[in-house]
């Protein structure tokens, strides 16, 4: 079911969850502004999500209130996540998605990093 992007956030959300260690994931990374871990559904052979460790709940959030360091970090850890998973060679998507037009299920902001195959045309 698709969230509000900017609605209060919510600590009882699965990423939430996830960060304090009460649901598990398979980590593909983790510093200390990023956590990411491969999709439970995915969508391509390699589906990452990669999320701040700040509760923003969504790029609306994100982008009005993260400092730019932070903003930095949640960039330059995907672009690292992508090399290190040797995604750069082939190509790669980052997407995420804001608000409930836009389809976010979680309210709370995250990339999805998706490769490994040649990727469907991007949706318009």
């Amino acid at each position: 079911m698709a969230v509000n992007g900017t609605g209060p956030y919510n600590p009882d959300n699965i990423f939430a969850k996830i960060l304090r260690g009460d649901i598990p994931c398979k980590k593909v990374f983790e510093n200390g502004w990023v956590l990411a871990f491969h999709d439970i559904a995915p969508k391509a052979p390699v589906h990452v999500i990669i999320i701040p460790k700040k509760p923003y709940v969504s790029f609306i959030d994100f982008s009005k209130n993260a400092s730019a360091d932070e903003i930095a970090a949640v960039m330059q850890s995907t672009g690292q996540i992508a090399a290190d998973l040797k995604l750069e060679e082939s190509g790669y998507r980052v997407i995420t998605n804001a608000g409930q037009n836009a389809g976010q299920e979680v309210p709370h902001f995250h990339l999805h990093l998706l490769g490994g195959k040649a990727l469907p045309p991007f949706p318009v």
